[in-house]
């Protein structure tokens, strides 16, 4: 089976500040993300440890939802989430450099996601991990760079 985790780096001409604010909306996320087209916050949710949003993604063939649950929401450092409170980890992390900020997009497939697969797909799963596996790791580049794009011109 392919590396279950995945990120990649890339600067951006903003503070670590501006950097946080812009990829903890998530209301923003469908304007960068190469799969969710959308994302709100459950009920009163907010960029906070322990709220939870909804997220709309697409890929050819397939559209789904999922739910995730913050996990870290350190202004300026970390925004990260879990895909259903247990199965994927998604992280944006912000270091300050001198051309801005260090922005990394992290994933990591969690040991409970992978058992939901084989739950779930039964002898596909290995076959449906590596599917999901490549779109992270073909989709983060593209993320990041749309979202300097959008960091940098407003």
């Amino acid at each position: 089976m392919e590396n279950l985790t995945y990120s990649s780096s890339l600067v951006v001409r903003a503070t670590p500040e501006a950097v946080y604010d812009l990829v903890s909306d998530v209301t923003r996320t469908g304007e960068w993300s190469a799969q969710c087209r959308e994302c709100s916050w459950d009920g009163d949710g907010s960029a906070r440890v322990g709220a939870w949003f909804t997220g709309r993604n697409e890929v050819p063939g397939r559209t789904w939802e999922t739910r995730s649950e913050v996990v870290v929401a350190d202004r300026g450092q970390e925004f990260a989430w879990v895909v259903g409170g247990k199965y994927v980890r998604w992280s944006f992390a912000m270091e300050p450099v001198d051309d801005g900020t260090r922005l990394t997009e992290s994933w990591e497939f969690l040991p409970d996601g992978i058992d939901l697969f084989h739950k779930l797909y039964g002898a596909d799963a290995e076959q449906q991990i590596a599917d999901r596996t490549r779109a992270a790791d073909d989709g983060i580049p593209r993320t990041l760079g749309a979202g300097r794009r959008i960091a940098e011109t407003g």
